[in-house]
């Protein structure tokens, strides 16, 4: 749940949090063109697994922008950088700086970017991965790893680590799709299950494709298998259907059809009022996702449209990282609001503490005052004993027959804690019809 400063507070658990396949393939082909031929001016880490490349070729100037395992894009906001370059920026600084980007490419169909930085023997390769857990990995010209974000070892033969070489040959390749693959991919398929997760494994385009290219064939949307989706009966039409997914980017980007397109939906959103603390709930429209072109199970959602993927997808990451920065900052806020009450009302604990002591006191030397000779000769009683030199059990026996015989002073004694040079008496106020105890203290 995200909040903002003003009391606004909306869930974000279903809006895109990676780049799909699709996503990629556009943004590939919109950076060669807009990317390649510029040098790097310099290398920033935002966090552990952010990174900036600031390019330039004049007069043009770029910031592209990689995360690892999530997106890259170039950007036009002012990002907060770390106050010390990590390791791993370092590294890519020394390499990198000057050089010119000479390539961006896919490995295969797998959501793996490799970044060329020069040419022939001095080349360099950045690699990100943004599958998974991600990670980015910088490498010599033969692909050998310089160094990389976090080390790991797939199989026995295939380790990441530095001084290892990337396996770019195990790259996925792209396979037509054909009517025994689909055979393969219902072969266990139960009534009711969704056509697009059984799809999606064999497809690299991803599941909005899927369902657009379902529906531009004549298939309902959200089809199942045996709820718009009749199998056998309906695999020529399917295999129709994933032939034009395949194709989808290519025959978008021959029509001129790529763009960016944020959609939005109406979402519940709580406010609450500072002052009075009360909440109302109101709709409000909250980015959901980002698509590169028209497709027909999104005709009807609200969007915002914007001249390139590429400025589509870095307002939409832009504005979920400020919103999460500031929610972060409202976390704070809210913690040391909570310390500051904490205290306050410690604080007054205290107080009605103290308070409640110095009555107390005020009761006791009242009383005291109140009884004053008769406290003076119990205090005597004890203190004559104990010049006596008698033992301590010896004067509580003393002081318990002397109670027994009605002895008024020694009946006002309630108890003694000689080892602490201290007697309990109990007195009572002349002045009001009540009798309270007292702890009096003395040493000899």
């Amino acid at each position: 749940c995200l909040a903002s400063q003003d009391g606004y507070f909306w869930s974000r658990s279903t809006m895109k949090s990676r780049f799909s396949t699709l996503d990629l393939q556009v943004e590939l082909a919109e950076l060669r063109a807009k990317l390649l031929g510029m040098r790097v001016a310099n290398i920033y880490d935002i966090d552990n697994k952010t990174y900036l490349f600031k390019l330039a070729k004049a007069p043009e100037k770029a910031v592209l922008l990689i995360e690892s395992g999530i997106r890259f894009h170039t950007t036009r906001y002012d990002w907060p950088k770390s106050d010390m370059p990590s390791g791993f920026a370092m590294k890519c600084r020394k390499h990198l700086r000057t050089r010119r980007l000479t390539e961006i490419k896919q490995l295969g169909v797998d959501r793996i970017i490799d970044l060329t930085f020069g040419s022939g023997p001095a080349a360099y390769h950045v690699i990100l991965e943004l599958y998974d857990r991600g990670n980015i990995i910088l490498t010599d010209c033969n692909y050998l790893i310089l160094a990389l974000l976090r080390r790991r070892t797939d199989t026995d033969d295939v380790r990441f680590a530095a001084g290892e070489r990337y396996p770019i040959e195990v790259a996925k390749q792209a396979e037509p799709v054909t009517r025994a693959g689909l055979e393969a991919a219902f072969a266990k398929a139960a009534p009711g299950d969704a056509a697009r997760k059984r799809l999606n494994p064999i497809m690299e385009c991803g599941p909005h494709a899927i369902e657009h290219c379902m529906q531009l064939h004549g298939f309902p949307p959200n089809a199942k298998l045996g709820k718009g989706l009749n199998l056998p009966d309906d695999y020529d039409r399917l295999l129709a259907a994933m032939q034009s997914a395949q194709t989808i980017l290519l025959t978008q980007l021959e029509a001129g059809n790529v763009k960016g397109i944020i959609l939005q939906k109406q979402q519940s959103r709580t406010i609450k009022d500072p002052a009075t603390k009360e909440e109302r709930q109101e709709m409000v429209a909250v980015h959901d996702d980002v698509i590169p072109f028209d497709l027909l199970q999104f005709a009807d959602k609200p969007r915002l449209e914007f001249s390139s993927f590429d400025q589509a997808i870095d307002t939409y990451w832009s504005e979920l990282e400020a919103q999460k920065l500031e929610m972060r900052a409202l976390q704070q806020e809210a913690a040391a609001l909570k310390k500051l009450e904490s205290v306050k009302k410690s604080h007054v604990k205290h107080v009605e503490g103290y308070r409640k002591a110095q009555i107390e006191d005020e009761r006791k030397a009242r009383l005291i005052e109140n009884n004053l000779e008769q406290v003076d000769r119990a205090i005597e009683i004890i203190r004559s004993m104990v010049a006596q030199s008698l033992d301590w059990g010896e004067i509580a026996e003393l002081v318990q027959e002397a109670q027994q015989r009605g002895d008024p002073d020694a009946k006002i004694i309630g108890g003694l804690k000689l080892d602490k040079n201290t007697i309990t008496l109990r007195l009572t106020e002349d002045m009001v019809d009540s009798s309270d105890s007292d702890d009096s203290d003395d040493s000899d």
